[in-house]
């Protein structure tokens, strides 16, 4: 969002630093002008939106500026502006980790406090979430610290640019799931990330309502939506929140139900048991 030009050049001399061949970077600025980060990283392309296209949007297009689905490469990194990469093999250890696995589609970091080192539960994405030093094969990813072999988004398509914000990760993780491909999780790949918490985004508890019902409209199996939606319901209840949150949660909730979430293609049951198998069913 051009906001964060310290922390940007912060990440960039990161990425720099990087083990093995150089990586290569290119800057999107989501409707906004995008800081001078001349010398951070030799050859460091930037796009510059007219508008703000939400976090899928911004990503799909930071996807195609390394050619058509990104095929010009192998594998895409996608980072936050205001996170570091801890250690210098990140880079190398996806290599690695795809090289050795020709299942493996998406990679999702481990994101620690700087400070403190804590990692906090809600991005560890699996639901066995106390021990964040585990790898694990997982369901979903962290949107802002994960890497995606390009032969998954050729294969089922890129981020949903409707959700703009939350959910987008999931919807994407389940199309990858439902053609094969595997998730890891891999503690020792880390972004320094500062602590924070969702809800300081104003739009937060309408969005998370609204794509929440979108992810299930989109992908799941039509007895599973009902279900699905209702837990979460419950689970939402059941933390209390605010009034106004309330509020905002119940109106995205149907807006979820009343407006176009794009196009419907449900996934197979034998992808259901197969989230099922790797610790979290799709109505949770």
């Amino acid at each position: 969002m051009g906001n964060r030009p310290d922390e940007l050049r912060a990440l960039l001399d990161s990425v720099a630093k990087q083990d093995g061949d150089p990586v290569e970077v290119v800057v999107v600025g989501n409707g906004s002008p995008v800081p001078d980060v001349t010398g951070s990283i030799p050859g460091v392309r930037t796009v510059e939106l007219p508008e703000n296209l939400g976090i899928p949007g911004g990503r799909n297009v930071g996807i195609e500026a390394f050619g058509p689905g990104g095929t010009d490469v192998d594998v895409l990194l996608f980072l936050d502006d205001d996170g570091l990469l801890a250690r210098h093999d990140t880079a190398e250890l996806c290599r690695q980790a795809f090289a050795a696995d020709p299942e493996l589609g998406i990679i999702s970091f481990r994101i620690a406090d700087p400070e403190t080192g804590i990692t906090q539960r809600r991005h560890v994405p699996r639901l066995r979430a106390s021990d964040p030093m585990r790898d694990s094969r997982v369901t979903t990813f962290l949107g802002g610290a994960n890497a995606v072999r390009t032969k998954v988004l050729a294969e089922v398509g890129g981020l949903p640019e409707e959700f703009f914000y939350a959910h987008e990760e999931t919807d994407l993780a389940w199309r990858a799931l439902d053609a094969g491909w595997m998730i890891d999780y891999r503690s020792d790949m880390v972004l320094n990330h500062p602590t924070t918490a969702p809800s300081r985004h104003a739009v937060y508890h309408r969005m998370v309502a609204r794509n929440r019902v979108w992810l299930a409209r989109r992908n799941l199996p039509a007895p599973l939506v009902p279900v699905y939606l209702g837990v979460w319901m419950l689970l939402t209840l059941a933390r209390r929140p605010s009034r106004p949150a309330l509020k905002a949660w119940f109106g995205g909730f149907k807006e979820g139900w009343t407006s176009p979430c794009g196009p419907r293609r449900p996934m197979k049951w034998r992808t259901v048991w197969r989230l099922t198998r790797l610790g979290r069913p799709p109505v949770i």
